[in-house]
């Protein structure tokens, strides 16, 4: 299943030569390779593209549960965070990746802090990655941060080809007015686009309105910050003005089904914004609020409470989400080269299995795929030509005991 056009999906062979593919299509005979995988009727297809995520917060799973945004951010993730040091974000986002690859994922987009441990653990695993800097000038001098981001972005960008370094506001509610002006500015200078969390909970826009007398995506827009383009995260809350002024800015929207589902925060009107013209994305957020790394989930969920929503069991269809989770991931990700199977393009896929009695029998495979499947069908997860994780068998540079041993000493060291 290629994505690349309607007629995407037929029986045939891929080949790679080491980050790149080589040819899709019929099968071939005369051909000698290093190794060939018999995939035994099983569809290999795009990897999902998990375009927001908080790698390092799998640390806190199960840690902060059954609490609003503002009190488990305020009175449980903040503090924990404030504990954390460099070598903790790096075991953190290791675990994460494993699940990751576990779940057919290929591409994350992760916002945090910690730079530089994160991006080697993302790069000692081989798993591709846009970070994003989560940033804030709480408690800080304005012109430092700034500065901070700017060095790391020329310091990070090019260490390896798995990683690029983006800028990003955490949100609104923890940025000054000032530092907003002062990324836009940065953005563009660097040429960058810019990430932020937008209009997550009704709290959230509510006191942005008291603040500012208008809501998030006008404050941030009239602020410069999306003209550069960007994700925009969660945007439960927007209007059908925003919705439109994101969409001529060419902003993304990346809709987090689960995590807003447990905080209580609400449904994203996804199909208002596709008929704005939107380019809509799919993430996970981080495994503290969701809990699971699971894209399965989201785009099960992206589905069906749409549906649930209006009323109309006929919209958003199956077909459209999948192509969030992959497609519509890479353009939000600017991963150009690795949206679809195709001759010239990043060796970035995912064999799923279709021998399971949840997949059986298959009367249209890409229903199958979001309606049916989970994150147990995946078989096999490449980047850049590298299988990282086959049949329950991870190789992502550290065995996964010691990835679950070290984050357990992480995490009763930051409880306690």
């Amino acid at each position: 299943m290629t994505m690349n056009g309607s007629d995407d999906t037929f029986f045939g062979e891929v080949h790679t030569d080491n980050n790149k593919i080589t040819y899709v299509g019929s099968r071939q005979t005369d051909k000698v390779f290093d190794e060939e995988i018999d995939l035994c009727g099983n569809i290999i297809m795009p990897g999902f593209k998990d375009c927001h995520c908080h790698s390092p917060m799998s640390l806190f799973r199960n840690n902060a549960d059954d609490l609003p945004l503002d009190v488990w951010l305020n009175q449980k993730i903040f503090p924990l965070e404030a504990k954390l040091t460099g070598d903790d974000v790096y075991w953190g986002t290791m675990l994460s990746v494993a699940e990751y690859v576990s779940a057919g994922i290929t591409a994350v987009c992760d916002m945090y802090f910690f730079d530089e441990w994160l991006i080697k653990a993302m790069a000692d695993a081989g798993m591709r990655c846009v970070f994003v800097k989560g940033t804030n000038d709480l408690g800080k001098k304005t012109q430092d941060v700034l500065e901070e981001c700017e060095a790391n972005y020329k310091k990070l960008n090019g260490g390896s080809p798995l990683i690029r370094y983006e800028l990003g506001v955490h949100a609104e509610y923890t940025a000054s007015e000032d530092f907003i002006i002062g990324t836009a500015k940065l953005a563009k200078k660097l040429n960058s686009p810019v990430s932020v969390h937008l209009s997550e909970s009704k709290k959230e826009v509510d006191d942005c309105i008291k603040r500012y007398g208008k809501s998030p995506a006008f404050v941030l827009a009239e602020c410069g910050l999306f003209d550069n383009g960007g994700m925009a995260y969660h945007c439960v809350y927007l209007s059908d003005e925003e919705m439109q002024l994101l969409a001529k800015k060419g902003v993304t929207v990346v809709t987090n089904p689960a995590s807003n589902l447990k905080l209580a925060n609400g449904i994203a009107p996804l199909c208002k914004m596709a008929d704005c013209g939107l380019n809509i994305a799919i993430g996970t957020d981080g495994p503290a609020s969701n809990n699971s790394l699971d894209m399965f989930r989201e785009m099960y969920l992206a589905c069906t409470l749409q549906k649930a929503n209006s009323g109309d069991p006929s919209v958003m269809p199956a077909e459209a989400v999948l192509k969030m989770a992959t497609v519509n991931g890479a353009k939000a990700m600017r991963l150009d080269d690795c949206d679809c199977i195709a001759e010239g393009k990043q060796a970035d896929f995912v064999v799923i299995d279709l021998n399971r009695p949840n997949m059986q029998p298959i009367a249209n495979l890409k229903k199958a795929l979001v309606y049916s499947a989970d994150k147990s069908n995946v078989k096999m997860t490449v980047v850049a030509g590298k299988i990282l994780y086959r049949d329950g068998k991870f190789n992502i540079g550290v065995p996964v005991e010691e990835i679950y041993d070290r984050c357990k000493k992480i995490t009763q060291r930051l409880i306690k």
